[in-house]
């Protein structure tokens, strides 16, 4: 396993890319697709043969009681990225979460098309994942699932901008607060996973949404046509693990 500064550096390049001409090219089709990550690289042993991979189907879970996150998110400045492999919006330090008593700063959050997680057997249009560390590194991601209906007027003021070419970035003149991305019942899964993409890194806790959000099915499609083509991981195995809600 990378240690845990690499992790950490390596998610806030591009929720676990590699950077351009730094490692080995890796995609969601053909023969750089998710079922051939591990034989790409050394680097990449675990998206083939770890344990505690992500994403998983949020299914049987266990009532535990999980303590409730406290979020500190407010509006302010952010980067919208075109990295090639998703949609990212680098935010500037000052929003967090706090959970079982530990503070994770939010770094950046990005998109996938259709859904990673499922919850109950059941995909949803589109997720986003906002990514967190604490101070030693260690990541908390929180999983938010979409679902086709009313137009998201906070995501429509990023879709608005969105940089159409790879490799692009814009600052976003809106003023945007990830809290307004999120469902009004906080209730969530959480389970142990990895990052979704190379080198798929383990020892991150994820946190899903019980609850969906919308977006219309235009901001869906237009997300969906940038990329052009879906970038979902399939789900993993969850093997001994277990889902708490």
């Amino acid at each position: 396993m990378k240690s845990i500064t690499v992790l950490t550096m390596t998610l806030l390049v591009g929720s676990g890319l590699a950077l351009a001409g730094h490692g080995p090219h890796w995609g969601y089709e053909g023969a750089e697709g998710p079922e051939h990550w591990g034989e790409l690289a050394p680097d990449f042993t675990l998206c083939q043969q770890g344990k505690n991979q992500s994403p998983v189907d949020l299914s049987s879970a266990v009532d535990t009681q999980l303590s409730p996150i406290e979020f500190h998110y407010h509006a302010d400045e952010a980067d919208e990225v075109n990295n090639g492999h998703t949609i990212q919006i680098n935010e500037r330090p000052g929003n967090w979460i706090t959970l079982d008593g530990q503070d994770y700063e939010l770094k950046q959050f990005h998109f996938h098309t259709p859904s990673e997680n499922h919850i109950d057997g059941q995909e949803f249009p589109m997720e986003m994942h906002l990514v967190h560390a604490d101070r030693d590194g260690h990541l908390a991601v929180i999983g938010v699932m979409f679902k086709e209906g009313a137009e998201d007027a906070a995501l429509k003021a990023a879709w608005d901008a969105m940089p159409t070419q790879p490799d692009s970035t814009v600052h976003l003149s809106t003023k945007l607060s990830p809290e307004s991305l999120l469902p009004a019942n906080r209730d969530y899964y959480r389970f142990t996973g990895s990052l979704t993409t190379p080198p798929c890194t383990e020892g991150v806790i994820w946190l899903v949404m019980r609850e969906p959000i919308t977006a219309s099915a235009g901001q869906i499609q237009q997300f969906a046509k940038v990329m052009g083509h879906p970038n979902n991981r399939p789900v993993q195995p969850l093997n001994a693990r277990a889902i708490q809600k």
